[in-house]
């Protein structure tokens, strides 16, 4: 499936990043090395990662009428992501995040602006957008009723949906039941599962569909049986936006027509790749770039 259609509902923002080498204490001050205005957002991210690899994505999401928005457009479309969808606010500004880099991790705040603008009826609006799409793919820096929405419709059309449960926050049990793909990192996993009464089946069922990113240790999903892959070595520069990169990545895999475990380890090459340059998006790469990178370790 050459052309597969990828549709992104989520944030759009613009990331504010200072780098230190070490991060203030509560009340102190230090002095910073670099700051850097950084085009991000966990939605705006995986619509990038995943046109850089060739899918047909489009984005659906708010941005304010100022420049921060403006330029946030532009820089998607340069990237080949269609933002017709996307509609400029004049009641709210764009979101924002503000991130600390310091000895290649990171801590960050987003204050979601016009993201929070992309209310269910915003999303039922692009129904026909959602109903044409290969793969829906969603995160949780939208209001929750708007996921919802978008999963309902995604249903409705028998699309895929993928749903990467972040920033983490309790989800209604019947929206997990009708997603096909969870991807969650260890931490998130765990909240998801213990905020949740499930039966036994029921619990078997949802690790069915969750890809959990644990890191530098790699991916664990499960099908008959706990399947384990290793993450690949590389020079971390910034870590911000690894787990958007895996998205895009695997949603581009599994568009595809990728079994899980072939998209799992493409996903990673992704993730890998893009943490060895400065900011969420600056280091995703191309198609090609990922296969040289497979051929490298090995595993094309």
């Amino acid at each position: 499936m050459e052309n597969s259609k990828i549709t992104v509902i989520g944030s759009i923002n613009m990331d504010l990043v200072a780098s230190t080498n070490r991060v203030p204490i509560l009340g102190e001050t230090v002095m910073g090395e670099s700051f850097h205005t950084i085009p991000g957002g966990k939605g705006a991210n995986q619509a990038v990662a995943a046109a850089r690899l060739g899918a047909e994505t489009t984005m659906i999401g708010c941005v304010g009428n100022d420049l921060f928005g403006q330029d946030l457009l532009k820089h998607l479309i340069s990237q080949g992501v269609n933002v017709d969808n996307v509609k400029p606010v004049t009641h709210s500004s764009t979101g924002i995040a503000s991130i600390t880099l310091s000895n290649g991790d990171n801590q960050i705040i987003v204050i979601p602006g016009a993201n929070y603008q992309v209310t269910p009826a915003v999303v039922e609006s692009f129904e026909d957008v959602i109903a044409t799409s290969d793969i829906l793919l969603l995160q949780l820096e939208i209001p929750l009723e708007s996921v919802e929405k978008a999963v309902e419709l995604a249903v409705k059309h028998q699309v895929k949906v993928i749903l990467n449960p972040a920033p983490i926050q309790p989800l209604p049990k019947g929206l997990l039941e009708k997603v096909d793909y969870l991807t969650p990192n260890e931490y998130e996993q765990q909240l998801l599962f213990d905020s949740i009464e499930w039966t036994v089946e029921e619990r078997q069922e949802m690790l069915k569909k969750c890809i959990i990113t644990r890191g530098s240790k790699g991916i664990t999903f499960f099908q008959d049986e706990k399947v384990e892959i290793p993450s690949f070595k590389v020079d971390v520069v910034d870590t911000t936006g690894a787990g958007d990169s895996f998205n895009g990545g695997f949603a581009y895999s599994i568009s595809q027509g990728a079994s899980l475990e072939d998209a799992c380890r493409f996903a990673s090459a992704v993730a890998a790749l893009s943490v060895t340059k400065l900011g969420a998006q600056g280091g995703m790469p191309t198609l090609e770039e990922v296969r040289a990178f497979l051929q490298t370790q090995g595993e094309e």
